[in-house]
């Protein structure tokens, strides 16, 4: 069984930055690819970012483009989101996930193992 436990969201200020780690148990995590995603109070699920197997190849979604970076380390079964100039739209419960291929998706049905969620908050 696949676990994922996140960490490292909170409260901040609109400019500020935040970093969400993601830590796996299991000794399949580098064959996967992992992803980010979050959902807001009446929304649905939406995709953040995404990383290949080996992280080489990462993917945003538009809103998020130069502001956050994903990032993995898989020696220590461990994905990253470096959240930079956030913005109050980006207040949400965040996810991790891990893909179900090692291709990278972008939708939640392409994902089949997720974390707990994480609360981030960003006050204008």
């Amino acid at each position: 069984q696949v676990q994922l436990v996140e960490s490292g969201g909170g409260l901040v200020q609109a400019g500020g930055s935040l970093r969400l780690s993601c830590a796996a148990s299991g000794r399949t995590f580098s064959s996967y690819a992992m992803g980010w995603f979050r959902q807001a109070p009446g929304k649905e699920r939406e995709f953040v970012a995404a990383a290949s197997w080996i992280g080489r190849s990462t993917y945003y979604t538009d809103s998020v483009k130069g502001r956050f970076t994903i990032s993995r380390d898989n020696a220590k079964n461990t994905v990253y989101l470096q959240m930079n100039s956030l913005k109050p739209e980006d207040t949400a419960v965040y996810y991790c996930a891990r893909g179900s291929t090692v291709s990278v998706g972008r939708t939640p049905h392409e994902y089949d193992y997720w974390g707990q969620g994480n609360q981030v908050t960003v006050s204008s």
